[in-house]
């Protein structure tokens, strides 16, 4: 008489000491041989209090905060918080600093989705599209820096309007990167749309239903990828989506390789909504006259109290500052003198001006909004980033909170994995494109 087999099931962690798990993330599943029968996340690796910090610092002083949300997509978080407190002052931003905003954003988007594709395609064995992917978003990069003065850590946005205009060669410098892009993105599509194995990998695996979607409050491209054209840029449109032409992806099946052809379209139509934004820019100023005068010689005239000659022409300031001189001051920050800096020469030059300045920036003064709230969506690389703020009419929010599009993603992570094999746990976490300063702030 034969005896039948005994079933066992087991438990394993998998992470935060593995390499597919970005070191923040730790996996609990339930496995009965390599297929798991139930899986749940911690996420609690990486909180660093994001939201107290912005109730403890002056409106303004929050932006940097922003940067570490998704690291990966900085501008977009910039661009969404300042919109929230913009909402809650009621302060009417220029046209040019809101085609700015919607270019800059884009541009984010891109690099999310190159490192999102690059990573997924790494972990899954293919080292190549890894680094032809990260070599163009490396040219972004450089775009970033120039506009910036950071690669990452980008702090653009300001109340009111944005740092500073973008220099003369800018858009010349984003057109030439989109070229590297296009071609890059073309490779990678050769390289992995119709690999055998990058296909076994990812279609039918981690499959997210429409229903399942709409349940968890999922968005972005893991909704998309299940037939539902929601995209808050078109469902809500803010600055000046309205007023531009794009596509929003969509898949079928809503499985890894879904949201990989998903991202991958995306990509397009960013560009296509940057190239749309230069085109549309209204005129004005972006760099200093030829005539402008030395920042060396305007910080000796100050040394010496000569600041009269200073307030009547336009500083070449340090690159770093570019953008933010009187000649382009109006054309990217809201006239607003109680909520937004002055520009540079003033700050600089005179002692009204320098005074102006701290009194925005420093604890106890600056930007103080009526008492109220305003929510501020808009789409992030994940889905949709929205945020919550409350004011009780002081210098600093009396409460923020963050919609994080990670969050609900990772919610319906558990979903995803049932039933799948250990090895597809790799695929469809590394689609989810888990950002942990997001996920957990």
């Amino acid at each position: 008489m034969s005896q039948q087999a005994e079933s066992r099931s087991y438990m394993l962690n998998m992470g935060p000491a593995h390499p597919a798990m970005h070191g923040v993330i730790r996996l609990m599943l339930k496995l009965s041989g390599e297929r798991v029968l139930e899986a749940d996340a911690e996420i609690g690796y990486l909180h660093r209090a994001f939201e107290k910090h912005a109730e403890a610092d002056p409106w303004n002083n929050v932006i940097p905060w922003t940067d570490r949300l998704n690291y990966v997509s900085p501008l977009i978080n910039n661009a969404g918080y300042v919109m929230a407190v913009e909402k809650l002052a009621k302060i009417q931003v220029p046209e040019r600093a809101e085609y700015l905003r919607a270019a800059t954003s884009e541009v984010s988007r891109i690099t999310d989705h190159l490192t999102c594709v690059g990573a997924n395609a790494m972990e899954l064995g293919s080292f190549t599209a890894f680094l032809y992917l990260l070599q163009a978003r490396e040219e972004l990069y450089r775009c970033i820096d120039k506009l910036c003065g950071a690669r990452v850590t980008t702090s653009y946005t300001r109340v009111g309007g944005v740092k500073g205009d973008m220099p003369a060669d800018w858009p010349d410098m984003v057109r030439a990167a989109f070229a590297k892009v296009r071609s890059t993105v073309k490779d990678a599509d050769g390289l992995l749309t119709k690999n055998r194995i990058f296909i076994d990998r990812t279609r039918g695996t981690g499959v997210l239903s429409k229903e399942t979607a709409l349940a968890y409050g999922i968005t972005g491209p893991m909704l998309r990828s299940t037939g539902v054209p929601y995209d808050v840029r078109r469902a809500e449109p803010y600055g000046v989506y309205d007023r531009l032409e794009f596509e929003v992806p969509v898949g079928e099946t809503g499985d890894n390789y879904d949201r990989y052809l998903v991202r991958l379209a995306e990509i397009e139509q960013s560009m296509r909504i940057v190239e749309q934004c230069f085109a549309k820019l209204p005129g004005g100023p972006i760099q200093a006259p030829d005539d402008a005068m030395p920042g060396s010689k305007m910080a000796d005239l100050g040394k010496r109290g000569m600041t009269a000659e200073m307030l009547k022409t336009t500083v070449a300031v340090d690159p770093v500052m570019e953008g933010g001189q009187r000649s382009c001051h109006p054309g990217v920050m809201a006239p607003t003198p109680d909520s937004t800096l002055p520009p540079k020469e003033e700050a600089y030059g005179s002692i009204e001006g320098l005074m102006r300045h701290f009194e925005i920036i420093m604890w106890g003064r600056g930007i103080t909004p009526p008492a109220g709230e305003a929510y501020q969506a808009v789409e992030g690389g994940n889905g949709e980033l929205g945020f919550h703020v409350v004011s009780d009419g002081k210098d600093r929010a009396w409460r923020v909170r963050v919609r994080p599009p990670c969050f609900f993603n990772m919610a319906a992570l558990h979903e995803l994995l049932k039933g799948a094999l250990l090895a597809d746990v790799v695929a469809t976490f590394g689609s989810i494109n888990m950002i942990a300063g997001e996920l957990d702030r």
